[in-house]
Formats: C-alpha cells, structure tokens, sequence
C-alpha cells in the first residue's frame, strides 16, 4: 500500500499541471494526456502509457459514452480533496468531483450528493451496475442520509474524493446504500447491442455521434447522414466555399458555436447543438436541414425549404441517409 500512495503522489504532480489543459475528447488533447500520463508512470515506476493502466481502471470495456465517462473521472486522479471544493486547480469533494465529471460530458447534475442520488434511474444492484454508474454511501451514524458518492468504474472499483488529507483515487466499492444510472440510456446498453439503429455499428465516428445526441436531444443517425452527406466521414474536408471539418462548418458558423471544425468530437457536438436549435427554432427536421445547408435567414424568408435544387436535394440526402443508420 505504501508503494501505491507514492505512485498515487508522484502522479498527482502531474495530474495538477495538465487539469488546464482542453477537453480531453479533442484528438490532440487526448495525446498529450496520454504522453504526460506515460511520464508519470515511467518517473513511478509503472508500465503502460495511460491513466487507465496506472490506476489499473478498465476504461476501454463498456460503451462509448460509459468509456467517455471513466475517462473523463480519470483526468482528475490525484487531485486533493477539499470539503466544499468544485475546482480541480485547488480541490474538488466528492459530489464536485462527479458534477464536474459529468459536466465534461454536458450533462448537468445537482451539486450535493443527496441530491445527487435523485437524479437518473436506479439500479437494482453492483451486479448489475455499469461503468459510469453513481454509487452512494451513508456513512455517518449522526446523520442519516447520503453523504458520499463515487464513479463507478467496473470490476468493483470506482474514483471518488474521499477525504480530507487524501487525494481523488480508485477505491473498493464495497456496499453502496444507493447505486443511479444518469447517463442515457442508450449508453448503457450491453457492448454487443447497437447503440442506434442497427446501421451505426459500422459508421466512423459513431461512439461520438451517439454521445452528441444523447447530449443534444438529436438522432446519432441523423448525425451520421450529415455528416456522409457534407465530407463523406472525412474530418480533413474543405469544401470550395471554405467549409471545413467533418460537419462543414463556415468560419464564422464555426466561431459563433465555439467549435474547432477539424477536430470530430467538436465538430460533432457543435452539429448537434445547431441542429438542435435549428429544430426547435423551425419546427421540423426537414426545415432544420435547410437551414442547416442554406443558412436559417433563407429558410425564414421563403418560409420553408428554400427553391434552390442543392438545398432540396441535402434534405432528400441526409434523410435518406439517416433511414439508413435507423
């Protein structure tokens, strides 16, 4: 155990200086997380070139957004604990450990742990719970009630914020008193089940395009028929006009969502945003379509899909495609 906490130490020096860096589903991001956690590995003595096999965590089984999920707790290893702590720069406990996990995923959770074993569903048991799963614990005598939550992260373990003196780490789950599934249902799915229609399993960047839509409230396979139709899968696309990514964004389209249109994970999640949008300013998916390949002022000066033969043609393309990846 002595030689565990000063890995866990050694590690948390790093793990303190990259927390700044951008989400760690930007490709890049991802790679530089992955160099500096082979650094810190190597310095303590560890093989493998990740947070997974530091901590011995299995973040590679389970869905995607379940995958997504573990990750996401990952990059907080090490972090110390502080009572009331929401930011990773100074110390997180471990309710703002999970809101701010979840967070990176763009899903919203109340602050407390009390509060946060209402929200999602139950789940009946540890046998039955999956990677990303809220565990809860009731673990003051004087004062009944929840009182401390951790991230499940399978094979019995999960990363919580345990206490003061101590660092966010990998722990025995042992009992929990309350164990909640708050990421979509879709993502919870068994690995061997498609997780949208039974065309997603093959499409490129589908784990992004599930996850995206869960988020948004958009179809992945709506995703997916933009992008076919707009690159063709291809994140390095530039069209004629200046379009870029795997989505097509204009520059300025682009910058007003806070996307970076080469990188797929934000492509995809700015997509579903503005298609999200779209569809609730317009009313229907066809029009958010037109909208999305003519721009939305077209659409609400002719008040509908546009006469143009491109336009009419992408909606006729996307959709179609879309049917496809159901």
């Amino acid at each position: 155990m002595e030689g565990l906490t000063a890995v866990h130490s050694r590690i948390a020096e790093i793990q303190n200086r990259i927390l700044t860096l951008a989400s760690a589903s930007s490709t890049s991001t991802s790679a530089a997380l992955s160099s500096q956690w082979a650094s810190a590995a190597s310095a303590a003595g560890l093989t493998g070139t990740s947070a997974a096999a530091a901590t011995g965590t299995t973040a590679t089984t389970g869905s995607g957004l379940e995958t997504q999920a573990v990750a996401a707790a990952q990059r907080y290893l090490g972090v110390p604990y502080a009572w009331g702590g929401t930011d990773p720069s100074v110390g997180l406990d471990c309710s703002g450990l999970v809101q701010r996990v979840y967070a990176d995923l763009g899903i919203d959770l109340p602050r407390t742990s009390s509060q946060q074993a209402t929200a999602g569903t139950a789940v009946a048991s540890l046998a039955e719970a999956r990677p990303g799963d809220l565990v809860f614990f009731d673990n003051s005598s004087s004062r009944p009630g929840i009182d401390h939550v951790g991230i499940y992260v399978g094979n019995g373990k999960m990363i919580a914020a345990p206490q003061a003196g101590q660092v966010v780490q990998v722990q025995d789950v042992g009992s929990p008193s309350v164990i909640r599934r708050v990421l979509p249902a879709s993502a919870a799915a068994s690995p061997t089940a498609p997780s949208s229609g039974a065309g997603l399993g093959g499409v490129p960047y589908a784990d992004l395009f599930t996850a995206a839509g869960a988020r948004h409230g958009v179809d992945p396979a709506l995703l997916a028929g933009v992008a076919k139709v707009e690159s063709g899968f291809d994140s390095s696309a530039v069209s004629p006009a200046g379009a870029t990514g795997l989505m097509q964004f204009m520059p300025a389209t682009a910058a007003g969502l806070g996307v970076t249109a080469t990188d797929p994970a934000s492509s995809i999640d700015g997509a579903a945003r503005y298609l999200r949008q779209l569809t609730d300013r317009f009313g229907s998916t066809d029009l958010a379509l037109a909208a999305y390949n003519a721009g939305p002022g077209t659409v609400s000066r002719y008040g509908g899909i546009p006469p143009y033969a491109e336009t009419q043609s992408y909606v006729r393309k996307v959709t179609s495609a879309a049917e496809a990846y159901s």
